[in-house]
């Protein structure tokens, strides 16, 4: 035999695999993504809409320090200006207040001229762009060209302003001594030659070399260039607007919008509980996933897939069969159990159901055992007639075993046979309301029935109610082994599909593979929820009190199925032969 239950886990060097695999995952949340671009699609009708009236104009100024000898190789203007701080007088409210002025602009408008005004440095250069934004190519050059012009002017003021602060203290510190040299050399013409005068001789040569330092001081500072710049390019009025235009805005927001959409769809897929992918199912069961079948297009078809029209959901299930025929596992035992997370068993039942058939046709004697005993359908959803193979369920005690609660415990010894068409037929031993259900599936009965799968070319499917919702189906995994979890990806979360490895392992059985199917039509609709309700209570005190008591034992009511079209007949008590395709699936 091929064991079929490995490990499920990607290759670790299958990259490309991988990234298919998270793209796909992606692509679940097409309203997100959607969402994203229509929001990209809006900011961009937005851009162009702003930008379409939009004008720039560019008017750059390269600054110059103050020199006497503007070709000296060794003065560095990097180190007389500082770039950082001449862009910030540039934006300073002086500067704009001296163009206002000259623009004409009132109070109320200054704020408006203000924010208009971008002033850049370009990288490695000691040049100054102002770049004007307005509503009018020509309003945007001369409002350029204006700040430029205040800017040079305000500077012109503060360089000429620094150099006659300095002069004038160079003046009043040399004209004291000044004073005392012309006083000095009147008193020296009248003083007789000696030694006296020699003496004063000499002071006054210091004094008139000191008044020479101080006029050599100034002279150098009123010898100075103080051009603060030169306009290098003039602001011209635009022949274009500044926005991107309508459909490269288009584009941007398209673009900008489908990077938030993937990112938004990327943050919900890593918080989404439910599994992402067949990958995250196979690790949460560790086992493999057998089958995924494809959208049922009738709408909640007949129960047996055989003889459809659309024979791709008939082929998935002999797939899953023929997988799980090579599972050593279960090839040993021969013995399966259908189970679905919670909720809704109506795919579980088809599941179930279709696979009994594939075994059949494989040339097996397979018998569906219905465990649900609180919500039974089987024999009122499928083509059945009574008789069958007496060795199936039978005891010597007669068709019941002779037990003492044979009327009313579970199996009672009823057998149908279910006619499957082409693929043959199979036993049914359909489930009828119990009072103590998990007594009627630990019962010695339910155990020989179970071990007829024992028996040369026989086989067992039992259906059993969801896992997560009832213990029913624990109560049988240790006389199956082999267990198949049926379930939408979408509807479960991982922690549940891990939950249950954890129940059926603890229980004694393994795990061999999931089934996966989309949601089924009235769950899309919110109508997904089970119809039926839960199981009516047993009467006080123990099943046999009422019959010891002398009073008629209350009989459980039937299940309200859904209404049959005119053309159903829907038998009740299973006897009669139903026609394939006109059986509709009931909810469970």
């Amino acid at each position: 035999m091929i064991e079929t239950n490995r490990p499920a886990a990607a290759p670790a060097d299958d990259e490309p695999d991988l990234l298919r695999d998270q793209f796909r995952q992606l692509l679940r949340y097409r309203r997100l993504i959607g969402a994203g671009i229509g929001v990209g699609l809006l900011g961009g009708v937005y851009l162009g809409i702003s930008t379409a009236d939009t004008y720039v104009a560019t008017a750059d100024v390269v600054l110059r320090a103050p020199t006497d000898d503007p070709f000296n190789p060794s003065l560095a203007p990097d180190k007389a200006i500082n770039i950082g701080s001449e862009r910030q007088v540039a934006l300073s409210s002086s500067i704009a207040n001296e163009a206002a002025k000259k623009l004409g602009v009132g109070a109320s408008g200054f704020a408006a001229l203000r924010s208009g005004l971008q002033v850049t440095n370009p990288p490695q250069t000691m040049v100054l762009r102002f770049t004007y934004t307005a509503d009018s190519p020509k309003e945007a050059a001369k409002r350029a060209n204006t700040m430029t012009e205040a800017y040079l002017l305000k500077r012109q003021e503060a360089l000429d302003a620094t150099r006659d602060k300095m002069v004038k203290g160079y003046k009043e510190q040399r004209d004291p001594i000044a004073k005392q040299l012309d006083e000095l050399s009147k008193e020296i013409a009248r003083m007789p030659a000696g030694a006296g005068r020699d003496a004063a001789s000499s002071s006054k040569t210091d004094l008139q070399s000191e008044v020479g330092g101080y006029n050599t001081k100034i002279t150098k500072l009123e010898a100075l260039d103080m051009t603060p710049g030169r306009v290098t390019s003039a602001a011209t009025a635009p022949t274009a607007t500044d926005g991107p235009g309508i459909i490269m805005s288009l584009a941007l927001g398209a673009a900008v919008g489908l990077a938030l959409g993937l990112l938004a769809a990327w943050v919900r897929l890593v918080f989404d509980p439910a599994p992402r992918s067949e990958g995250d199912v196979a690790r949460a069961l560790r086992a493999p996933v057998l089958g995924y079948l494809p959208r049922d297009r009738t709408g909640g078809g007949p129960l047996l897939a055989a003889g459809e029209a659309d024979p791709r959901l008939a082929e998935e299930y002999r797939s899953v069969a023929f997988r799980l025929a090579y599972d050593a596992r279960f090839a040993d035992r021969r013995r399966l159990l259908v189970v679905a997370p919670r909720g809704s068993s109506e795919t579980a039942a088809a599941v179930a159901v279709n696979l009994a058939a594939s075994f059949a046709e494989t040339g097996k004697d397979v018998l569906l055992i219905e465990a649900d005993l609180r919500t039974p359908v089987l024999a009122s959803q499928l083509p059945t007639d009574a008789g069958g193979r007496p060795r199936w369920s039978q005891t010597p005690g007669g068709p019941s075993g002779g037990g003492r609660h044979s009327d009313t415990e579970w199996p009672d010894g009823r057998q149908l046979v279910v006619d499957a068409g082409e693929s043959g037929s199979f036993d049914l031993i359909p489930g009828e309301r119990a009072r103590n259900v998990p007594r009627s599936l630990t019962s010695a009965r339910a155990t020989r029935l179970i071990s007829e799968a024992d028996s040369p070319n026989a086989t067992v499917v039992v259906l059993a109610p969801p896992v997560l919702s009832y213990a029913d189906a624990l109560a049988l995994v240790d006389r199956v082994d082999g267990v198949l979890v049926v379930c939408d990806p979408r509807a479960v979360h991982r922690t549940d599909l891990s939950r249950i490895r954890e129940l059926i392992s603890g229980a004694g059985g393994t795990v061999l593979g999931a089934v996966l199917h989309a949601p089924l039509p009235g769950e899309k609709r919110g109508r997904g929820k089970d119809r039926n309700g839960p199981a009516p209570a047993a009467p006080a005190g123990g099943p046999g009190t009422a019959a010891k008591a002398g009073k008629p034992v209350p009989q459980p009511q039937p299940i309200p199925y859904e209404v049959a079209e005119p053309e159903q007949h829907i038998p009740g008590d299973g006897t009669d032969t139903v026609a394939l395709r006109t059986v509709r699936m009931g909810r469970r």
